[in-house]
């Protein structure tokens, strides 16, 4: 089982970035896959989030009308669109997984990780 993410990097405030996620086959059925972000000094916090069967989505109230959230069963991907960046969004940003179809905004609550993605924000 694992989860990997890509599409990091450094964008000046108010530019776009759109971050990947690749879960193993067996990961991506049953699962909600979401995105979460860690600044330093600060916890983990919850982002965004994608059901697996009705493509509902979920989003932290920082990151409403700013961020999309969306997923391709045909590629088992989910993705990651950031738009109106601003230094606050800098951070590490993590892809998880939750079995089943009730939202957790807590990260202990999430079953599986990846290493991360660093994004970075400049004024």
């Amino acid at each position: 089982v694992y989860l990997v993410e890509s599409g990091g990097g450094v964008v000046q405030a108010g530019g776009s970035l759109r971050l990947s996620c690749v879960p193993s086959g067996r990961l991506f059925s049953r699962y909600i896959m979401g995105w979460f972000r860690q600044a330093p000094g600060k916890e983990r916090e919850f982002v965004a989030a994608v059901s697996w069967n009705d493509g509902s989505t979920r989003f932290a109230d920082s990151v409403k009308g700013r961020f999309t959230i969306s997923r391709d069963n045909a590629r088992s991907s989910i993705y990651l669109r950031m738009n109106n960046l601003e230094p606050e969004d800098t951070a590490i940003y993590y892809c998880a997984a939750r079995y089943g179809s009730f939202w957790a905004d807590s990260a202990n609550e999430w079953d599986y990780w990846g290493r991360g993605t660093q994004v970075t924000v400049s004024s």
